[in-house]
């Protein structure tokens, strides 16, 4: 006699008619549990992923490929979305500024899309992987030296997410009045605070960066991307800014602390310095964006069997997906957590550049870092899309703040050094106020004082 399989605490029955929310505490506690639960139903499972916004999610690693493989059935246009066109949706829905549409390639398909894509494909190109790094270690030397002396950070707070924000404000040329405003409207849309506030902002500080750059271009990736044959528009740079600006911010910040955690529960990862493991490792199992790439049937269709309306909300559970494989053996690279198929990500290999190179950079300066409260202690963070740590507390000898040579700069001051980490609220102030922010410190430490 086969025992029915039991819902994780705080899951709905999946045969009472109710809808699993991904947005809870529970499910953030454990999405593994969950995710085995829903995959013993079939390939997909009905959820909610916030209040009055329903979606059908794909939890099975062949489905959520074919799917991802099929372009001419799935779309990503957003204004396909039933729900959102009909107006069930609210406006200021907390998830809506992740689904909503924008011109760029993420919610583009077919020609369109392959001109945008192409567009930030051979732009990043244009940046050596030299230069990414040495841009890595500035940025990395910068945060560790504000909490070394220490002996004690939140190594997600002081540094996981911090650093691919300056990393890629100093690869898009963003000046500091601008990336003040940047590293709040990011930060807000993902935490869902404030999330349609924190979008404007951002797209009005990106608009700005385009209007300078057009007067103004450099040696950075809105520039390369303004000389581009695509010929994107004004707003199309905007809007693939905010793309990639966003992505390059609370996923990639994830993804690192997600690895941090990784190496710092497991000895052998630390012990060997096997940071590429590591990283794989995170890929497979805690995807730092676990359930996303929203798509549109453009008809009546199915999942691997399981039926789909035309225009629903389809995300793809890469967490669930990913876990299947993983518990099954499975060691490649073979993971959907860059997604897959025509939508895949465009600068996966920036990204995991900078990753490492953080990884690197901080059990290079504090070898002896360790957690301060016990693994199963930590918390995550609700949300239906990502999978993220509340904080990582960890401890260390403590060292004195390091100096870095920097091109066409002096050494930092101890004066230099950047003050905590804002909330939302308080970075708004400063964006609207021209109070410095966490940007502005950074780029006073890299140009010296006087610049």
């Amino acid at each position: 006699m086969t025992t029915p399989p039991v819902p994780p605490p705080g899951c709905p029955a999946h045969g009472s008619g109710q809808r699993i929310p991904l947005d809870t505490p529970e499910f953030a506690a454990d999405p593994h549990a969950h995710y085995r639960y829903m995959r013993q139903f079939g390939p997909t499972t009905p959820v909610t992923i916030a209040p009055g916004v329903d979606a059908t999610l794909v939890t099975d690693y062949s489905a959520a490929l074919d799917l991802l493989q099929d372009p001419s059935t799935f779309r990503k246009d957003s204004r396909r979305w039933r729900a959102l066109s009909e107006g069930l949706i609210s406006p200021d829905s907390p998830v809506l500024p992740l689904l909503a549409y924008r011109p760029n390639c993420m919610f583009t398909d077919g020609a369109e899309h392959v001109r945008l894509r192409q567009a930030i494909t051979e732009s990043f190109a244009r940046v050596s992987n030299n230069r990414l790094h040495r841009i890595v270690n500035q940025a990395a030397q910068f945060l560790i030296n504000q909490f070394s002396a220490r002996g004690s950070a939140d190594l997600l707070r002081d540094y996981a997410q911090q650093l691919p924000l300056y990393v890629f404000n100093e690869l898009f040329g963003c000046p500091a009045e601008i990336g003040d405003r940047v590293l709040f409207g990011i930060s807000g849309m993902f935490d869902g605070i404030n999330a349609e506030q924190a979008s404007q902002v951002l797209l009005q500080a990106v608009s700005e960066l385009v209007a300078l750059k057009r007067a103004r271009p450099g040696e950075d990736i809105t520039s390369y991307l303004m000389q581009h044959p695509a010929q994107l528009t004004d707003g199309e740079l905007a809007h693939t800014l905010v793309l990639l600006l966003g992505a390059g911010g609370e996923p990639e910040g994830n993804l690192i602390g997600n690895s941090f955690y990784t190496m710092l529960t497991n000895e052998e990862y630390v012990r060997n310095g096997q940071f590429d493991k590591a990283l794989d490792d995170t890929l497979w199992r805690n995807a730092p964006m676990s359930n996303y790439a929203p798509h549109y049937p453009v008809a009546d269709t199915d999942v691997a069997g399981d039926k789909v309306a035309a225009g629903e909300l389809v995300l793809v559970s890469f967490g669930a997906a990913n876990t299947a494989l993983a518990d099954q053996g499975a060691d490649t690279r073979g993971h959907l957590a860059w997604s897959a198929g025509p939508h895949a990500c465009p600068s996966k290999e920036p990204a995991r550049l900078i990753a490492l190179t953080g990884l690197e950079a901080l059990f290079n300066a504090l070898p002896d870092v360790e957690l301060a409260v016990p693994a199963d202690s930590l918390t995550w963070r609700p949300g239906p899309f990502n999978r993220a740590l509340a904080s990582l507390p960890v401890r260390f000898d403590a060292v004195a703040p390091r100096s870095a040579a920097q091109p066409q700069a002096t050494a930092a001051t101890p004066n230099d050094q950047a003050p905590p980490a804002a909330s939302p609220e308080p970075a708004a102030s400063q964006a609207t106020s021209g109070k410095a922010g966490r940007w502005s410190s950074f780029m006073k430490w890299l140009r010296g004082p006087g610049q």
